[in-house]
């Protein structure tokens, strides 16, 4: 066994939760313990594609405030199909949440609630001509509205 990193899951999480998490850890990992994974350290909750780390690094930069660390995800009850994503400047990291590092620098946080509904996701920002918007590729999405802001899994 070869391990390069660690993923533990806490027991604060509910059985599903737990589950979720040790169906993607195994996909790449071995089993250590009851609720212990080793993989590689590459992989990560969620992935920021190269548009959306250039978006967020000038966001960043734009905002001038030396107390901003990152920007967090997160999920929040709305919309017509239940799920919608958060994004919001953010100057710490809570206790069970995680810290996704994109390629040029910047930090997304993930909100620890958001967590099993985000995993294997990725973060893109797409332009075309009806606007510009952040986009979450999300593997674990079973349906959306038809405005495309909520979402269900």
């Amino acid at each position: 066994l070869k391990a390069t990193s660690l993923i533990c899951v806490s027991d604060r999480l509910s059985p599903a939760a737990a589950m979720s998490v040790m169906r993607w850890a195994a996909s790449s990992s071995a089993l250590l313990g009851r609720r212990c994974f080793a993989g590689a350290a590459s992989k990560q909750i969620m992935t920021v594609s190269p548009n959306a780390a250039e978006r967020l690094h000038s966001l960043m930069s734009s905002r001038n405030d030396p107390d901003t660390i990152a920007v967090r995800v997160g999920l929040r009850t709305r919309g017509c199909n239940g799920m919608s994503y958060t994004m919001e400047y953010t100057d710490k990291v809570n206790k069970f949440d995680e810290v996704v590092q994109a390629e040029n620098g910047i930090k997304v946080v993930i909100d620890s609630k958001a967590v099993m509904f985000l995993l294997g996701t990725e973060m893109d920002f797409v332009s075309n001509e009806v606007g510009t918007e952040f986009v979450f590729n999300n593997p674990n999405k079973k349906s959306e509205c038809g405005c495309g802001q909520s979402f269900n899994t």
